[in-house]
């Protein structure tokens, strides 16, 4: 597959002594751009329901699962539904996201992503995927990216939601890293949230205000590189 090579992140040359053994990726908002496609699924449902939903409504549901998104639609609505209505909608919503995503194409691999990646491998790190969506398997096979990836963890493999840590703690185990040695890179609050609580370090990708408890935060993985991590690395070291 060729590379996505817009705003190329620095390559390091020769070994550096990281710490880090292995870098878990949400997948949502850090390697592709989901989001649009979950508002624009989202969209259609609460126009059907008379909902007014805007994109800023939709931050809100980044790294919540489905029926959890549902829940806050329905708060931001005022409306109370059923369970199996709720499940319903849910399964309509995921209907029409699939749809959108079917149309992918490796070139919406965010910028940097797999110079990053590619950075880690020459140092022997681990990279794995954390993600609670259920449709990683068909966003990885759109993306071309079934094979970039030591392990993948997702909505398939672990039950509970972000911000319990389960899915960074089972990439983790899939990859055989202990959690303090295991960095994640989360644009969702939930998500950051849940990489802390598993005892790793979390690099956050978003705004700052946001994302506030990562132990640091950039625009987007072209941003990052080796000397950046290191250098996180010793500063945590010292504080």
């Amino acid at each position: 597959m060729e590379k996505n090579n817009t705003n190329k992140t620095k390559s390091t040359s020769g070994r550096l002594q990281l710490r880090t053994k292995a870098c878990i990726f949400d997948l949502d908002g850090v390697v592709v751009d989901t989001a649009r496609y979950h508002f624009m699924a989202w969209k259609r449902l609460t126009d059907d329901l008379g909902i007014k939903f805007t994109e800023k409504d939709n931050e809100h549901l980044k790294g919540v699962s489905r029926i959890a998104s549902l829940d806050i639609i329905l708060e931001i609505g005022g409306k109370k539904l059923s369970a199996s209505e709720k499940e319903k909608l849910a399964a309509l919503k995921n209907k029409w996201y699939l749809e959108y995503i079917n149309r992918m194409t490796p070139e919406e691999i965010l910028p940097g992503t797999l110079d990053f990646i590619d950075d880690l491998k020459s140092q022997n790190i681990k990279v794995a995927l954390g993600s609670a969506s259920k449709n990683t398997p068909l966003i990885l096979e759109k993306l071309k990216l079934k094979d970039v990836f030591d392990a993948v963890a997702d909505g398939n493999s672990v039950h509970k939601a972000k911000p319990d840590p389960e899915v960074f703690l089972k990439a983790a185990e899939m990859v055989g890293v202990e959690a303090s040695r295991c960095v994640v890179f989360e644009d969702a609050y939930a998500g950051v949230e849940a990489a802390l609580n598993a005892g790793m370090i979390c690099i956050g990708i978003g705004e700052k205000e946001i994302l506030k408890d990562a132990h640091m935060v950039i625009k987007g993985l072209s941003e990052m590189d080796l000397n950046k991590l290191s250098d996180l690395e010793k500063r945590l070291g010292n504080e």
